[in-house]
């Protein structure tokens, strides 16, 4: 899906014939990544900057500074200032602002790097994101850390409920971006028309996105994040299973922007990708990307304005990147040339930290947590206009399963229109048969089914029955029976992913080792870092939910049930977990009624917002599910 998606965009930028064509592209990238983010909030608010401590160094100082990027959202920054020399008129400097990357101690980790930038003659600020360093959202005062870890899983929590709610984590960060480019243009010292920005990693996410918003922003440099999604679908699971919900735009890849779109938007201004060939950003896709946008920059003149480093190692911003990057930067920005990298000196944790007690919900009584931010985000829409489930179901994306063909399996792939269905065996217990259907479509897909009836076949009524795992299996037969005995075929079956299409593999967080204690199963479906939440993110860059394709994988048995079983009408029913599913195939698919189960309590998307929930099944993540009905 997403290669297909991938290459209507690349035929669409054929088009690009004149600058004009370019610029017209470039408000569509635009207006479309706003979408995706929901917006970005309208009102500058005062900032509140305060200084909380300075750090004599050689040659520059270090000030710690705590502002308000809006009312109660407080950020923890720190500014590397040059020291002034001489007399007269004061230096303007250019400035360099530093977004970190997913790391515990957020700014504190690229302490070296904001050095380094400093030492050349710049203003830099670097700053916690929200759900790092001293921001974290879920701190446990009495254990002295969070209840998740602060690198990417406070992330998973914070942006699955954004989602929910319309919007997206990189909202947030981005505006904390653009408040930090505010902050700079109060201080005196700095060149307001010399502001740059750099990061790698969660950084190097952030500092295009913010320069692609921001337009006053002079040069990006942007290491170890630029990639063609296609490619990073393909590859996360094994080399970077965790969650990263704000990386994952819904619609990216389908709306056409993908990471060459966001480079896109840096025309005509200068732009560094700096690069690792080892890394889980795939390199193809990051020289694909490059490739692309260069030649938009060189058609019209503009060559010298984007380059591209490559260096043989991981995932990091490497010395030689860096010095690379850093002589582009001071080209634009008219800065003596220095060919190496100044000395840095290691400081302890303690002495960068801006507040007191070390994390700004402690600090602050009237410091707003972003779950509540989400949440009036969430109340300030909600009377707006929502399309149904059946609306987002039968939209864009559905691939017409309701005019498929349900054919025997001949041993060739299916097509995309086909339901290619092949018995694997029947077998009897007592009067209960269980017959076992392979229903292959979608090209690759292969959803196991099962069919469980008397054999009487005296049964006049349908049941399709599923749990959060799948089909029904031992521990469910005492269920089954009595659904049986009260006069239903049954009919149950695994959703992609899940049950007997399951991958084979646990995923293994790098970031939190106590993940990896968990059994298959739990670890298979944890939201926090796991197969089942990369499928999840994965179908959100596509535009097509899993929760949706989850609904298409019941329409796909149910004209299977129809076609070859001749069931009629079907009630559907699960186990309470997966209630919130079966009710959206109930409400989406026409002849499907609720079934005969006891009433449970549905997980509204809403009230998980409102609640300000932090886990639940990532399966049945909806982005602006919180809207419906």
């Amino acid at each position: 899906m997403a290669w297909q998606q991938d290459e209507k965009r690349i035929a669409a930028w054929r088009s690009i014939r004149t600058e004009s064509d370019l610029l017209r592209l470039q408000r569509e990238l635009r207006r479309n990544l706003l979408i995706m983010i929901g917006g970005l909030p309208t009102l500058r608010t005062p900032l509140h900057a305060r200084i909380t401590g300075s750090i004599p160094m050689n040659g520059f100082h270090i000030e710690k500074l705590i502002f308000e990027s809006l009312p109660g959202f407080y950020v923890t920054a720190l500014v590397y200032v040059p020291d002034e020399r001489g007399a007269g008129k004061a230096k303007k400097y250019p400035a360099i602002l530093v977004p970190a990357g997913h790391a515990p101690d957020g700014k504190d980790h690229y302490h070296a790097l904001c050095q380094r930038l400093v030492q050349r003659g710049y203003i830099v600020l670097a700053w916690d994101p929200v759900g790092q360093g001293e921001r974290s959202q879920f701190w446990d005062a009495k254990a002295g850390k969070s209840r998740y870890n602060l690198i990417c899983a406070e992330h998973a929590v914070l942006g699955d409920l954004a989602y929910l709610a319309g919007t997206n984590l990189a909202r947030w960060e981005i505006w904390d971006g653009r408040r930090a480019f505010d902050y700079l243009l109060t201080r005196p010292e700095v060149d307001s028309n010399r502001i740059n920005i750099t990061g790698t990693s969660g950084g190097g996410f952030q500092a295009i996105h913010i320069a692609a918003l921001e337009p006053r922003i002079k040069v990006a440099a942007i290491s170890c994040y630029i990639t063609s999604l296609p490619m990073r679908i393909h590859n996360r699971i094994f080399k970077d299973p965790d969650s990263d919900p704000e990386q994952d735009l819904y619609g990216m890849i389908s709306n056409g922007v993908d990471n060459a779109g966001l480079l896109a938007l840096m025309y005509p201004r200068p732009v560094f990708v700096a690069a690792a060939v080892l890394d889980f950003f795939p390199i193809e896709g990051t020289e694909k990307t490059f490739r692309e946008v260069q030649q938009l920059y060189a058609r019209f003149g503009h060559s010298d304005r984007i380059a591209m480093t490559e260096g043989y190692h991981g995932h990091e911003y490497s010395d030689a990147n860096q010095e690379a990057a850093f002589e582009f930067l001071d080209h634009f920005n008219q800065m003596p040339a220095v060919r190496t990298l100044a000395p840095v000196t290691q400081m302890d944790a303690k002495q960068l930290q801006c507040t007191s007690t070390g994390q700004v919900m402690q600090e602050f009584p009237d410091a707003k947590p972003l779950t509540d931010l989400i949440r009036d985000y969430y109340t300030a829409r909600k009377s707006q206009p929502a399309e149904s489930i059946r609306q987002l179901y039968f939209g864009k994306g559905y691939p017409e399963i309701r005019s498929w063909n349900v054919v025997p399996y001949g041993n060739i792939a299916a097509t995309a229109d086909t339901i290619a269905w092949e018995s694997s065996g029947s077998s009897t217990f007592n009067d209960i048969t269980i017959d076992r259907y392979l229903l292959h479509h979608s090209h690759s897909l292969v959803m196991p089914l099962i069919h469980i009836h008397k054999t009487t076949g005296q049964n006049t009524r349908w049941l399709l029955w599923f749990t959060k795992e799948g089909k029904a299996a031992t521990n469910d037969w005492a269920e089954i029976v009595t659904q049986l005995n009260a006069g239903y075929d049954v009919i149950s079956f695994d959703f992609r992913g899940l049950g007997e299409t399951r991958m084979p593999y646990k995923a293994v967080s790098e970031d939190d080792p106590s993940l990896t204690l968990m059994d298959d199963s739990q670890a298979y479906a944890n939201p926090l870092s796991s197969v089942l939440a990369d499928y999840v993110y994965n179908s959100l860059l596509t535009g097509r939910p899993y929760f949706l394709q989850m609904i298409e994988d019941a329409e796909i048995a149910i004209r299977f049930s129809r076609g070859k079983l001749h069931a009629d009408s079907l009630s559907i029913a699960s186990d309470q977990e997966s209630a919130i599913l079966a009710a959206a195939i109930a409400s989406t698919l026409p002849a499907v009624s609720p079934g005969p189960h006891p009433a449970v309590d549905v997980m509204k998307w809403s009230e998980l917002v409102l609640q300000r929930r932090e886990l639940w099944p990532i399966q049945y993540l909806l982005p602006g599910g919180a809207y419906i009905r």
